[in-house]
């Protein structure tokens, strides 16, 4: 169990903290919201799906998480709060999220805060737990953190490979607090800002079967990949010496920049995909 160092109103449950004998009362207060989201995350997130569009886990990221250590839990009771409530309280746990160990990159993005508001009616989901995702999202993306929106709609955004699926149903109404990783494209392509985060950030990264997408995306707003930069000038160049030429920023010729750059800039890494589910927990105390 971790407490705030300042605000002891602020706690989050570790996975260790499911056997203590006895367990915390935090967990024992919240035992089924508790036990049910890490259910879902193993036997849903953890395992593949046949509506995804791809192989392999539907959040490769997550059975790291569990295998880590880093897959934190805290429960929100009410069924009438405020929209202010919950962004405050989502604040509050972004803040402890970026100041809590781990901070290295390569351990930190596995790091999870999930914030389970159990009590919340349905007409609730889209005009708090959507609501406040959307209007926090830009504060997060520039600093590489993201914001998900859960709960059993489920919400309208579709999987990166499958725009038939929705891959944010969950069996209770919930936020989560991740570092922001490659393949989350998908939730970042339609708006500029957001974009030059994700390239600012993530264009390293990118894992080769997308990275056509994220190069139309990009060149779609004007905004150069990470190395593309002499790529760009070379095309500028060819336009200003051929009449009649279209320099590379005109969106209709999006395709033709993405292509060039796609020859220029080196391979990038794919995401790890490591996900055996653990055992299920049950909500009966011992």
């Amino acid at each position: 169990m971790r407490i705030h160092p300042t605000d002891p109103r602020l706690y989050l449950v570790e996975l260790p903290d499911f056997r203590e004998t006895p367990q915390p009362p935090q967990v024992q207060e919240n035992l089924e919201p508790l036990t049910t989201i890490v259910n879902w995350a193993t036997d849903y997130l953890c395992r593949p799906h046949p509506e995804l569009g791809r192989t392999g886990a539907v959040c490769p990221f997550t059975q790291p998480s569990l295998r880590r250590n880093l897959f934190f839990l805290t429960v929100i009771r009410g069924a009438e709060l405020r929209l202010d409530d919950v962004e405050e309280v989502v604040r509050a746990y972004r803040d402890w999220f970026m100041e809590m160990p781990p901070t290295e990159p390569k351990q930190a993005q596995y790091k999870t805060v999930n914030i389970i508001f159990p009590d919340l009616p349905e007409e609730a989901w889209k005009t708090l737990i959507e609501a406040t995702q959307d209007r926090l999202k830009a504060e997060y993306v520039p600093h590489g953190i993201m914001i998900g929106e859960f709960h059993p709609g489920p919400p309208d955004k579709a999987a990166l490979w499958n725009a038939n699926f929705r891959p944010l149903h969950c069996p209770l109404p919930m936020l989560v607090i991740r570092h922001m990783v490659p393949t989350d494209f998908v939730f970042l392509r339609d708006r500029e800002d957001f974009m030059s985060a994700y390239l600012r950030l993530q264009g390293d990264r990118i894992p080769p079967v997308i990275i056509k997408d994220v190069r139309l995306a990009a060149a779609a707003f004007g905004l150069p990949m990470p190395g593309e930069a002499v790529v760009r000038e070379a095309v500028q160049a060819a336009g200003d010496a051929v009449p009649g030429a279209v320099p590379a920023e005109c969106p209709a010729h999006a395709h033709a920049a993405a292509d060039a750059a796609d020859r220029a800039a080196p391979p990038a890494s794919r995401c790890p995909e490591d996900a055996v589910p653990e055992p299920a927990l049950t909500s009966t105390r011992a």
